[in-house]
């Protein structure tokens, strides 16, 4: 079979997208469980593509009980180089309205009780979040929706500073206005560990962040509920499809090379001689 080098993690509905053929379910189990959900594969533009479910089929889990190991772990075994990336989030700037594109370049991580490396207990490395976001990737994704929605384009702001917070409860108008304060565009509850996971696997990882409200400090806006947040994640679901499409489509044509494939040449610290033999086997994956 032909290598699964592009790996798309958001809604269970984009991969409904047009031309999509040839699909397999694969149930696939890791060191630390399953994914969120089976992971569908298929072939578009002549490219295999694997499509991720981050909070399953039917949106059964919270931000917090998303597996994130697993899903990068089980992408990685299926030979996954690059991550399209497509998740919900509020802006934090007047510039930014709800129906508009963020491609983020930087996060602010404020989560607390998730599992964040698949590094430790005898294995020591530290890659360099210093740029988090692959440049050339999100340039496709950049690309990707400039060529999909020409017929009705949407304002996409290019850079700033993601706020992935713990959740599920949204912010206090307090917390909000600090997250401002800091200067960062979006504020989200997925994105990491999503980006440093795939960064210890070596995976060039970019995201679109598709704005559906406002958070709760703007002045004269509704703050966020539920139903606004679905509401615009529904008028998304369908330009997401298109984007991914022209993403992987370009993608297939290029396969541009990223420093992300060679974060661990210089971040494993542990001499390979004193590797634990139990850790032999993640060495393996992480640097296939």
């Amino acid at each position: 079979m032909k290598d699964t080098i592009i790996g798309i993690i958001g809604g269970s509905g984009l991969y409904e997208m047009e031309g999509l053929c040839d699909l397999q379910e694969h149930s696939l189990e890791t060191p630390y469980g399953a994914p969120s959900d089976t992971i569908v594969t298929g072939t578009l533009h002549g490219e295999r593509v694997a499509f991720l479910a981050r909070h399953g089929r039917g949106h059964r889990l919270l931000p917090s009980e998303v597996p994130y190991r697993a899903n990068i772990h089980a992408l990685k075994q299926l030979g996954v180089r690059y991550i399209f990336s497509f998740s919900a989030v509020g802006s934090l700037k007047e510039g930014i309205a709800p129906l508009d594109f963020v491609l983020p370049d930087q996060y602010i991580d404020l989560t607390k009780k998730r599992e964040s490396t698949f590094f430790g207990e005898g294995l020591v490395a530290h890659v360099s979040m210093a740029h988090p976001i692959c440049a050339v990737t999100s340039d496709v994704l950049a690309r990707a929706v400039k060529t999909a929605l020409h017929d009705a384009p949407p304002a996409v702001h290019h850079g700033g500073a993601y706020v992935c917070i713990e959740g599920p409860q949204f912010s206090s108008l307090a917390e909000s206005n600090w997250y401002r304060s800091m200067g960062a565009a979006v504020i989200g509850m997925t994105n990491m560990p999503e980006a440093k996971l795939a960064r210890e696997m070596q995976i060039a990882y970019a995201s679109l962040a598709m704005v559906t409200d406002y958070d709760c400090w703007h002045p004269r806006e509704a703050n966020v509920s539920t139903d606004m947040a679905i509401k615009n994640l529904l008028t998304n679901a369908t330009r997401a499809q298109r984007i991914a499409s022209e993403a992987i489509r370009i993608l297939s044509n290029e396969r541009p090379q990223s420093s992300a494939h060679t974060a661990l040449r210089t971040a494993l610290v542990t001499r390979p001689e004193k590797v634990p033999h139990e850790k032999i086997s993640l060495m393996k994956i992480l640097e296939k």
